[in-house]
C-alpha cells in the first residue's frame, strides 16, 4: 500500500462517518478548550500579581515592628520593646549600600476644602517616598526634607483627591483640613491607579511625624528600605538587623525582602497555574476514553473492509498504521479546534471583563496539542492492533 493510498483511506473514513468523527474530535476539543481557558486565566493572574508586587522594584526591604515567631504570627508593635521610630529610619540612611529610606504611617481621615468633605486614606511618608517606590509627582513637588521633629503642615494630593476637591482649579498653594488640622497643598501625584486594592490616587501624603500625631500612634507601621542594585542581600539584611538590634536592645522587628517574597509568590503561582492546567487535562483523558470507544466500534463496523484490504495484500503493519493514523488525525484536528476555541473564549472574557487578567501561555498550548495527539495514539493502539490481527478469511466471512 502506497503512502498516498494510506492517507486517502484515512481521510475517507472521516467523510463516510462524519457524525462519529465529529463527536470523537469534539471530546478532545472540549478538553483542549478547558486546558487553554484555565491556564490562560491562571497565567494571567500570575503575571498580574507579580507585576503588582514588582512595579516598585525588587530592591526593597520592608521592616515591620514585632518579631515574627516560629508559629508564624506577628505580635506587632504591642510586643516590641520599642516601636519603629522616625529616628530609626534616619539611622538606616547612614548604612552602606542603602539608597533610600521611607518611614510610613497609614490611616483614614476626613478632608475639607472648598466647602467639600471627603473621607480618604492619609499616608504619612518621608521625603524619599517617591524615590523609594519610583513614583512621580505630576505638578508641584513632594514633601521636603524637613526636620522630622518640626515637620511643616504640607500635603501632596493623589490625582483623584485633586479632582474631587479642586476640580478645574490649580490646588498648589491652597489649603485643606485633614482631621481638623490645616495643611498647605504643595504637589499633586501622577495617576497610578489601584495596587492590590489600595488606591494611590485616592490618597493624600503628609509628613510621617504629622501622621503619627494625627493618628495618635506610638510608632511607625513600616519602614521601607531601597538598597543598591547588585548588592548582596544577606549583607544588607545583616547590617539592618545589627543596627536596629543595637538601637532596640533586641531583635523586635521583622525584615521582609521584596526579592524573596516575589520568589515565594512566583513559586506558589506556578503551582496554581499547573494545577488548573491539570484540572483541564482531566477532560483530555475523558476525550481519550471516547476515542478508544469509537475506534473499537469502528473496527467492528469495518471488519469486512479490513478483510478486503488484507485479501488484496495489505500487511498487518499497514492496517495498524491506518487505524493509528485515523485516531491521531482525529485527536490533532480536535486539538486545533480546541486551541482556537479556548483562545477565543479567553480573549472574549478579557474583552467583556477588562479587569480579568488573561494571558495564553504558548508553551501550555503546544503541550496541550502534543498531549491530544499522544492520547489519540495511545487510545488507538488497542483497536488498531485488533484490526491488524484479524484473519482475512474470517473478516470477509463477517460480511
Amino acid at each position: 500500500m502506497l503512502f498516498p493510498d494510506l492517507i486517502r483511506l484515512t481521510t475517507s473514513s472521516f467523510i463516510a462517518y462524519r457524525l462519529r468523527s465529529f463527536l470523537t474530535g469534539l471530546g478532545i476539543a472540549i478538553g483542549i478548550t478547558a486546558v487553554i481557558l484555565l491556564t490562560s486565566i491562571g497565567e494571567g493572574l500570575h503575571q498580574f500579581v507579580l507585576a503588582e508586587f514588582s512595579q516598585f522594584g525588587t530592591n526593597l526591604i520592608a521592616i515591620q515592628p514585632g518579631k515574627t515567631q516560629t508559629h508564624g504570627a506577628s505580635v506587632g508593635i504591642f510586643g516590641s520593646v520599642r516601636p519603629l521610630s522616625i529616628e530609626d529610619a534616619q539611622a538606616l540612611r547612614r548604612l552602606p549600600n542603602i539608597e533610600h529610606v521611607n518611614p510610613s504611617v497609614q490611616g483614614n481621615a476626613e478632608l475639607r476644602a472648598n466647602g467639600k468633605t471627603r473621607r480618604t486614606t492619609v499616608y504619612g511618608a518621608g521625603h524619599e517616598f517617591t524615590k523609594t517606590f519610583t513614583i512621580n509627582v505630576q505638578t508641584g513637588s513632594f514633601l521636603p526634607d524637613d526636620d522630622p521633629t518640626q515637620a511643616r503642615a504640607l500635603v501632596v494630593l493623589g490625582s483623584k483627591v485633586r479632582q474631587e476637591l479642586f476640580a478645574g482649579q490649580n490646588p498648589l498653594g491652597s489649603y485643606l483640613r485633614i482631621g481638623g488640622q490645616r495643611y498647605q497643598v504643595i504637589g499633586v501625584m501622577e495617576p497610578k491607579g489601584q495596587i492590590l486594592g489600595f488606591d494611590l490616587d485616592d490618597t493624600v501624603f503628609i509628613p510621617a511625624a504629622r501622621a503619627l500625631e494625627l493618628f495618635n500612634r506610638p510608632g511607625l507601621m513600616e519602614i521601607q528600605v531601597n538598597y543598591q542594585a547588585n548588592t548582596d542581600l544577606q549583607g544588607v539584611l545583616r547590617s539592618i538587623a545589627t543596627l536596629l538590634g543595637d538601637r532596640h536592645g533586641r531583635e523586635d522587628f521583622t525584615l521582609t525582602p521584596q526579592e524573596k517574597a516575589l520568589e515565594v509568590l512566583g513559586s506558589v503561582l506556578d503551582v496554581i497555574t499547573f494545577a488548573v492546567g491539570a484540572l483541564g487535562g482531566i477532560s483530555l483523558l475523558v476525550g481519550g476514553v471516547g476515542i478508544l470507544t469509537i475506534m473499537t466500534m469502528a473496527v467492528t463496523e469495518r471488519t469486512a473492509e479490513i478483510g478486503l484490504l488484507r485479501a488484496l495484500g495489505a500487511q498487518e503493519r499497514q492496517v495498524l498504521l491506518l487505524f493509528l493514523g485515523e485516531a491521531m488525525l482525529l485527536s490533532a484536528l480536535g486539538g486545533l479546534a480546541g486551541l482556537a476555541l479556548g483562545i477565543g473564549i479567553a480573549q472574549a472574557l478579557h474583552w467583556l471583563f477588562p479587569a480579568l487578567p488573561v494571558h495564553t501561555p504558548w508553551l501550555f498550548a503546544a503541550l496541550a496539542e502534543l498531549s491530544a495527539v499522544t492520547i489519540g495514539l495511545v487510545a488507538g493502539v488497542m483497536p488498531a492492533r485488533r484490526a491488524a490481527r484479524l484473519d482475512p478469511v474470517e473478516a470477509l466471512h463477517a460480511e
